[in-house]
């Protein structure tokens, strides 16, 4: 009889993304462009390998055992990927969310078995009502829980570090000149950027903020200013507190984004490469062109762009008609490129 090849578990789908060629996005520019498409994770973000890599370290210390509780601040796929890890694994999953995360999100958190609590998002980082502070209180409350904490947590980093940089650098045969992701935690860019820096210091390594956040300000000057920080929608890039999962001295410029152009950009990303990705794409991509703009890439750069999750997480906002009208990001009287007609 042939052997049955199957995966034994779904966390053996875990990393491995593909390294897509970018072509019609980026016609005209100088060099070569690439996306790492992080939905090909089975969980369709890149936050699977931090869930993955933090709840195995955690067993392996004795810290997480069966029966256990993982508590999460989450904008939401960091939550998916540690519930449906969980979910495998017999774990239960608690998660603080900020109330920026879509609908989408949060169905899919509780389709998954998590249980959510669903925070206001226009609060300071220290206030009770926080995602942050009511992740602690929930982790205090409940006995044989562990809190994750992704922003405080270099595990975090070190999962990118041991995955995301290495295929990079494989994938790019170490061609790779220039590196464009965003920063929330900071955890996927400060551990690419670290093993990447390793094996060729030269390579840039550019940073995507939001404007309400204060991660660029900070990188310029050592100082948290609290002026920089005011609400903004992308969510899961930015922060208004500076986690320590950010390796700041590995990032070479930040380079910030507006709400409105990152959502058109994901859109446009859709229609032109057939990448269905989510709002955080559509502002590595926007920076990209930003940077492009400022002729900061040549005939010899290779670039390559990480598109951390899948757009079907976002089809209340980014890509629905109406919200885009709502935010202001689409006129009322604009076409859409794409219409739909009903049969009767």
């Amino acid at each position: 009889m042939k052997e049955i090849k199957a995966h034994t578990s779904l966390l053996g789908l875990i990393g491995n993304t593909p390294l897509l060629a970018l072509k019609k996005v980026v016609y005209g520019f100088p060099g070569r462009y690439f996306a790492k498409v992080e939905c090909f994770n089975p969980g369709h973000s890149s936050k699977d390998r931090i869930a993955a890599y933090i709840i195995e370290q955690a067993e392996r210390q004795g810290i997480l055992k069966s029966g256990d509780t993982i508590v999460e601040t989450t904008s939401g796929n960091t939550g998916f990927s540690l519930a449906m890890v969980g979910a495998l694994k017999g774990y239960k999953c608690i998660l603080a969310v900020s109330s920026k995360s879509s609908p989408d999100k949060i169905d899919m958190l509780k389709a998954m078995g998590a249980e959510v609590h669903v925070c206001p998002a226009n609060v300071p980082a220290d206030d009770p009502r926080s995602y942050y502070e009511v992740a602690k209180r929930i982790h205090k409350q409940t006995p044989g829980s562990i809190y994750i904490n992704q922003y405080f947590n270099d595990l975090n980093t070190k999962a990118h570090y041991h995955s995301t940089g290495p295929e990079i650098w494989d994938q790019t045969n170490g061609q790779i000149t220039h590196l464009v992701a965003c920063s929330g935690t900071g955890g996927t860019i400060s551990g690419t950027a670290q093993f990447l820096k390793e094996q060729n210091p030269n390579i840039q390594i550019l940073g995507i903020d939001a404007y309400g956040s204060a991660l660029q300000k900070y990188h310029q000057t050592g100082v948290l200013d609290k002026d920089e920080i005011y609400p903004y929608r992308i969510e899961g890039l930015g922060k208004n507190l500076i986690p320590s999962a950010t390796d700041f001295s590995a990032i070479d410029r930040f380079i910030k984004v507006t709400d409105a152009a990152s959502a058109r950009t994901a859109r446009h990303l859709a229609q032109t490469e057939g990448l269905f990705m989510g709002y955080t794409s559509g502002a590595a991509l926007q920076g990209l062109f930003q940077l492009h703009e400022e002729g900061v890439f040549n005939k010899d750069s290779v670039v390559v762009v990480i598109f951390p999750d899948h757009g079907s997480r976002y089809m209340s906002k980014i890509y629905n008609d109406q919200w885009m009208i709502d935010q202001g990001f689409m006129d009322q009287e604009e076409e859409p490129k794409v219409r739909v007609t009903y049969i009767k």
